[in-house]
């Protein structure tokens, strides 16, 4: 685990995004995430961090048609999940997303797939429109749509701060969700915790 810095925050610049924290992706969901649903609680103190300092939120969501190309059925690597429409698609019933939430669907065609909020959305522009210069991104999973997501929003120009606490990993190949980590911060993105906010 990488070394965590003091980070100040949030502040008037910043924006949080919580990555697909859906129930697909939570223990029962078709394509669970081990111990996903921890992220869950976490995640909603930095929701009330930042609604309480009128800052923007957004939310991701992967929002799959049936026949959608990732599926095993299509030739894809994973079980159907977050089909439009259905229980697995919708947030965790727990995450107190505030209705001021900017909900953002990705992957919405049958042979579009995107592990990143950015890919194939307007997320960049909408988060430049709400004056976001920092960016605080925590979610599911570690290994694949966090970690797509930091890095486009790395290259897109955002200062990053990644949520060590409010991220779980799936964890394929023993090791990913480290490597993931790894990853993230040699691209720029500044390891934080909830403690070091509050």
């Amino acid at each position: 685990m990488p070394q965590v810095r003091q980070q100040a925050g949030p502040r008037t610049g910043d924006a949080l995004i919580v990555v697909d924290v859906q129930n697909d992706f939570l223990p029962g969901g078709a394509l669970a995430v081990p111990e996903g649903d921890a992220v869950v609680p976490v995640i909603n103190c930095y929701l009330a961090l930042f609604t309480a300092s009128g800052l923007p939120i957004f939310a991701t969501r992967d929002w799959h048609p049936a026949d959608h190309c990732s599926s095993i059925a299509q030739g894809g690597t994973w079980p159907p999940h977050c089909v439009q429409g259905t229980h697995g698609a919708e947030f965790a019933p727990g995450l107190e997303l505030p209705v001021s939430a900017c909900h953002v669907a990705k992957a919405i065609g049958t042979e579009s797939d995107s592990y990143s909020g950015f890919e194939g959305t307007d997320l960049a522009t909408d988060l430049r429109t709400a004056g976001a210069e920092r960016l605080f991104i925590g979610g599911l999973a570690t290994d694949y749509c966090v970690l797509n997501t930091v890095l486009d929003a790395r290259h897109e120009g955002f200062a990053v701060c990644l949520l060590l606490d409010a991220i779980r990993a799936v964890e394929v190949t023993p090791g990913d969700g480290e490597a993931a980590i790894a990853r993230m911060t040699e691209a720029g993105a500044t390891p934080v915790t909830l403690e070091m906010l509050a």
